[in-house]
Protein backbone atom coordinates (compact mmCIF):
# COMPACT_ATOMS: atom_id res chain seq x y z
CA UNK A 1 0.00 0.00 0.00
CA UNK A 2 1.09 3.47 -0.98
CA UNK A 3 1.45 5.68 2.02
CA UNK A 4 -1.77 7.36 2.68
CA UNK A 5 -0.66 10.89 1.65
CA UNK A 6 0.72 10.16 -1.17
CA UNK A 7 -3.41 9.29 -2.76
CA UNK A 8 -3.84 12.94 -2.86
CA UNK A 9 -1.18 13.53 -5.43
CA UNK A 10 -2.83 10.69 -7.51
CA UNK A 11 -5.33 11.51 -10.80
CA UNK A 12 -8.88 9.98 -10.59
CA UNK A 13 -7.71 7.06 -12.49
CA UNK A 14 -4.59 6.48 -10.38
CA UNK A 15 -6.38 6.99 -7.21
CA UNK A 16 -9.16 4.19 -8.09
CA UNK A 17 -6.05 1.49 -9.35
CA UNK A 18 -4.89 2.19 -5.62
CA UNK A 19 -7.63 1.51 -3.37
CA UNK A 20 -8.38 -1.85 -5.92
CA UNK A 21 -6.83 -4.15 -3.61
CA UNK A 22 -9.33 -2.99 -0.61
CA UNK A 23 -12.49 -2.78 -1.91
CA UNK A 24 -12.14 -4.08 -5.96
CA UNK A 25 -13.87 -0.23 -5.78
CA UNK A 26 -16.60 0.83 -8.46
CA UNK A 27 -17.09 3.39 -10.13
CA UNK A 28 -19.18 5.09 -8.01
CA UNK A 29 -17.56 4.71 -4.55
CA UNK A 30 -13.75 5.46 -6.33
CA UNK A 31 -15.39 8.56 -7.60
CA UNK A 32 -16.74 9.78 -4.31
CA UNK A 33 -13.57 8.81 -2.15
CA UNK A 34 -11.85 10.41 -4.90
CA UNK A 35 -13.68 14.00 -3.85
CA UNK A 36 -13.67 13.07 -0.27
CA UNK A 37 -9.69 13.38 0.14
CA UNK A 38 -7.46 13.92 1.71
CA UNK A 39 -7.42 10.99 4.20
CA UNK A 40 -5.41 11.10 7.72
CA UNK A 41 -4.92 7.13 7.69
CA UNK A 42 -6.59 3.94 5.75
CA UNK A 43 -8.91 3.00 8.86
CA UNK A 44 -10.45 6.86 7.76
CA UNK A 45 -10.38 6.28 4.07
CA UNK A 46 -12.23 2.80 5.23
CA UNK A 47 -14.91 4.12 7.41
CA UNK A 48 -15.57 6.91 5.19
CA UNK A 49 -15.93 4.21 2.34
CA UNK A 50 -18.77 2.55 4.01
CA UNK A 51 -20.53 5.87 4.90
CA UNK A 52 -20.58 7.06 1.41
CA UNK A 53 -21.64 3.71 0.23
CA UNK A 54 -24.58 3.57 2.55
CA UNK A 55 -25.51 6.37 1.52
CA UNK A 56 -25.69 5.71 -2.01
CA UNK A 57 -28.66 5.24 -4.58
CA UNK A 58 -29.60 1.50 -4.75
CA UNK A 59 -28.07 1.34 -8.43
CA UNK A 60 -24.50 2.26 -7.13
CA UNK A 61 -24.93 0.09 -3.76
CA UNK A 62 -25.63 -2.76 -6.14
CA UNK A 63 -22.25 -1.09 -8.72
CA UNK A 64 -20.57 -1.06 -5.24
CA UNK A 65 -21.07 -5.08 -4.59
CA UNK A 66 -20.56 -6.43 -8.15
CA UNK A 67 -17.19 -5.05 -8.44
CA UNK A 68 -16.29 -7.28 -5.46
CA UNK A 69 -16.07 -11.06 -7.14
CA UNK A 70 -18.30 -13.89 -7.60
CA UNK A 71 -17.74 -16.43 -4.56
CA UNK A 72 -16.99 -19.38 -6.10
CA UNK A 73 -15.57 -17.73 -9.81
CA UNK A 74 -12.67 -19.25 -11.67
CA UNK A 75 -9.72 -18.45 -9.45
CA UNK A 76 -8.11 -16.76 -12.76
CA UNK A 77 -10.89 -13.94 -13.03
CA UNK A 78 -9.97 -13.30 -9.56
CA UNK A 79 -7.90 -10.98 -8.04
CA UNK A 80 -4.53 -12.30 -6.04
CA UNK A 81 -5.99 -11.19 -2.90
CA UNK A 82 -9.62 -12.84 -3.34
CA UNK A 83 -8.12 -15.88 -4.92
CA UNK A 84 -6.38 -16.18 -1.49
CA UNK A 85 -9.25 -15.43 0.85
CA UNK A 86 -11.76 -18.14 -1.47
CA UNK A 87 -9.44 -20.93 -1.49
CA UNK A 88 -9.84 -23.44 -4.05
CA UNK A 89 -10.06 -27.00 -2.52
CA UNK A 90 -13.87 -27.51 -2.63
CA UNK A 91 -15.50 -30.06 -4.86
CA UNK A 92 -16.89 -29.75 -8.43
CA UNK A 93 -20.15 -29.97 -6.34
CA UNK A 94 -19.79 -26.87 -4.26
CA UNK A 95 -18.81 -25.10 -7.10
CA UNK A 96 -22.13 -25.69 -8.94
CA UNK A 97 -24.08 -25.29 -5.88
CA UNK A 98 -22.28 -21.59 -5.57
CA UNK A 99 -22.73 -21.40 -9.04
CA UNK A 100 -26.55 -21.96 -9.07
CA UNK A 101 -27.30 -20.34 -5.42
CA UNK A 102 -25.30 -16.82 -7.07
CA UNK A 103 -27.87 -16.98 -10.06
CA UNK A 104 -31.01 -17.10 -7.22
CA UNK A 105 -29.22 -14.67 -5.11
CA UNK A 106 -28.54 -12.27 -8.15
CA UNK A 107 -32.44 -12.62 -9.75
CA UNK A 108 -33.84 -12.22 -6.19
CA UNK A 109 -32.14 -9.30 -4.78
CA UNK A 110 -30.67 -7.34 -7.60
CA UNK A 111 -27.05 -7.36 -6.69
CA UNK A 112 -24.21 -9.77 -6.09
CA UNK A 113 -23.83 -11.91 -3.26
CA UNK A 114 -21.00 -10.53 -0.93
CA UNK A 115 -19.90 -12.52 2.28
CA UNK A 116 -16.88 -12.31 4.33
CA UNK A 117 -15.71 -15.40 3.79
CA UNK A 118 -12.81 -15.23 7.10
CA UNK A 119 -11.18 -18.43 5.90
CA UNK A 120 -14.33 -20.96 5.79
CA UNK A 121 -14.16 -23.61 2.91
CA UNK A 122 -16.43 -22.56 0.21
CA UNK A 123 -18.80 -25.74 1.12
CA UNK A 124 -19.84 -23.72 4.43
CA UNK A 125 -20.65 -20.47 2.08
CA UNK A 126 -23.02 -22.60 0.12
CA UNK A 127 -25.21 -22.94 3.66
CA UNK A 128 -24.63 -19.04 4.20
CA UNK A 129 -25.86 -17.91 0.97
CA UNK A 130 -28.93 -20.44 0.81
CA UNK A 131 -29.69 -19.30 4.59
CA UNK A 132 -29.23 -15.48 3.06
CA UNK A 133 -31.57 -16.02 0.14
CA UNK A 134 -34.56 -15.93 2.69
CA UNK A 135 -33.74 -12.29 4.06
CA UNK A 136 -35.07 -9.68 2.29
CA UNK A 137 -33.90 -7.22 0.13
CA UNK A 138 -32.75 -4.50 2.08
CA UNK A 139 -31.04 -7.31 4.79
CA UNK A 140 -29.29 -7.99 2.43
CA UNK A 141 -28.14 -5.23 0.78
CA UNK A 142 -26.68 -4.00 4.48
CA UNK A 143 -25.24 -7.58 5.17
CA UNK A 144 -23.91 -7.59 1.53
CA UNK A 145 -22.56 -3.98 2.18
CA UNK A 146 -21.39 -4.80 5.78
CA UNK A 147 -19.29 -7.42 4.48
CA UNK A 148 -17.59 -5.90 2.01
CA UNK A 149 -16.17 -3.40 4.07
CA UNK A 150 -15.16 -6.44 6.70
CA UNK A 151 -13.15 -8.04 4.16
CA UNK A 152 -11.62 -4.39 2.97
CA UNK A 153 -10.19 -3.95 7.22
CA UNK A 154 -8.81 -7.52 6.81
CA UNK A 155 -7.38 -6.99 3.74
CA UNK A 156 -5.90 -3.32 5.27
CA UNK A 157 -4.77 -5.69 8.40
CA UNK A 158 -3.11 -8.45 6.14
CA UNK A 159 -1.44 -6.03 3.70
CA UNK A 160 0.23 -4.06 6.57
CA UNK A 161 1.03 -6.75 8.85
CA UNK A 162 2.97 -8.77 5.28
Amino acid sequence: MQPIGSLDQLSRDEFAESIRPLFEAAAPLATALYARRPFASYAGLIDAAESLARSMTFDDQAAVLAAHPRIGANATSLSTLSAREQGSDDSPWVYQQLTELNDAYEARFGFRFVVFVNKRPKSAIVEVLKKRLGNSRAEELDTGLRDMFLIARDRYAALTCA
